[in-house]
Order: structure tokens, then C-alpha cells, then sequence
């Protein structure tokens, strides 16, 4: 995950439009499914964010499942998702479909413990926020504070919810850390491996 301050120069990807889209997010809200696919940043989080209130607008008593498959990408954003995920009243539902790494592992445990799946061939990949700093002395001085703030703040989430003690986080996360679909249902991350969306709960 990506410890940024965006500036001028950075430009949001552009999202595409026109009534391929309009006809995937109709279908998309009808199944009540959104896709987080791609690198996490500001135009996919503020898409993600509106399709996860619409949903919670539509029905509170429908689940919301998430599809992750990303290589991470800005830990706020990552971070923005989270609490989105925890204060709709919609049941949420996680499913890692292919990678989750870095912030996406942020957003993967934004379902309850026992709503979070994984299909078989994903790999999970858990690592402690980076940046690159450039800037005065003191510029320097106070972003390398604020990414061990951050840093700080990744590794409480993990604690919370894997039940696994500070200094096993820590240690894990100092490099980046791999792990197949089953290593990251050991681990605590996830509840189960899932074959078929039959094993989803309703």
C-alpha cells in the first residue's frame, strides 16, 4: 500500500463511459455485486463508494458482495473503503477473486469475520505501507512520520481482525508476506475457500 499525498501532476484514470457501462452497473446493482478490479486510487474508490451506498439505499436487509482483485494501490483509499463497508446497514460479503495485495487486503477484511471468501487460485499479499519522499528536510521529516502513523494504524486492523498478536503482524508485514487462498483462511484473514457462489451466504 501507497502512503500519498496526491499533487498536481497526478491525473485519475479515467474511467470509460457510454452504455456498455450503464448496461454492466444496471445488471451489477440488480445482483447487488460490485467489482473492485485494478489498482485502488481515487476514480475506482469514489465508483466503488457510490455503488456500496446506492445498494445500502436500496435495500438494508440485502447483502452486498464485493469483488476484489487488485494489486493494491493508495492506503487511504483503501482505508475510505473500510469504513464505508462497516457503516452501511447491508449485510457485506468480501470474495478475493484472483489477487488481493497491499490496500486491497484493507478492503478484503471490510466484511465481518465469518463473510469474508476467497477463491481457490487467489493469492493474498500482506506488506507495511511505502512512499516515496521527496521535498525539503522538513517535508521529509514530517511524511516519514505520518507513514509510521499509518503504519501503525495497518498493523491495529490486522490485530483486530485476525486476533493475531502485535508483534506477528508486524513481523509479517515488514516484507511483503504471500499466501495462498487456504495460508490466508489459516491466517485469520478470510473464513473460507469457495468453489461455487452456492457457498455464498445469502
Amino acid at each position: 500500500m501507497t502512503a500519498h499525498a496526491r499533487s498536481k501532476s497526478d491525473k485519475p484514470s479515467k474511467t470509460s463511459k457510454g452504455p456498455g457501462r450503464s448496461l454492466m452497473e444496471r445488471a451489477a446493482l440488480r445482483s447487488r455485486s460490485v467489482l473492485l478490479f485494478g489498482p485502488i486510487e481515487s476514480a475506482l474508490t469514489r465508483d466503488v463508494v457510490r455503488q456500496i451506498l446506492i445498494l445500502d439505499q436500496m435495500s438494508q436487509s440485502k447483502p452486498i458482495t464485493v469483488y476484489v482483485n487488485s494489486p493494491g494501490g493508495l492506503a487511504d483509499d483503501g482505508f475510505a473503503i473500510y469504513d464505508v463497508l462497516r457503516f452501511v446497514r447491508a449485510p457485506v460479503t468480501t470474495v478475493v477473486t484472483g489477487l488481493a495485495a497491499s490496500a486491497a487486503t484493507i478492503v478484503m477484511v471490510g466484511a465481518p469475520q465469518d463473510r469474508r471468501f476467497v477463491l481457490p487460485h487467489s493469492r493474498i499479499m500482506l506488506h507495511q505501507p511505502s512512499t516515496g519522499i521527496r521535498g525539503t528536510a522538513s517535508d521529509i521529516a514530517i511524511s516519514a512520520k505520518e507513514i509510521l502513523r499509518l503504519r501503525h494504524k495497518a498493523n491495529e486492523l490486522f490485530v483486530r481482525e485476525t486476533g493475531k498478536p502485535i508483534d506477528v503482524i508486524e513481523r509479517d508485514m515488514h516484507r511483503d508476506f504471500w499466501m495462498s487462498a487456504q495460508e490466508a483462511v489459516d491466517y485469520g484473514l478470510l473464513t473460507k475457500v469457495v468453489d461455487s457462489a452456492t457457498d455464498l451466504p445469502s
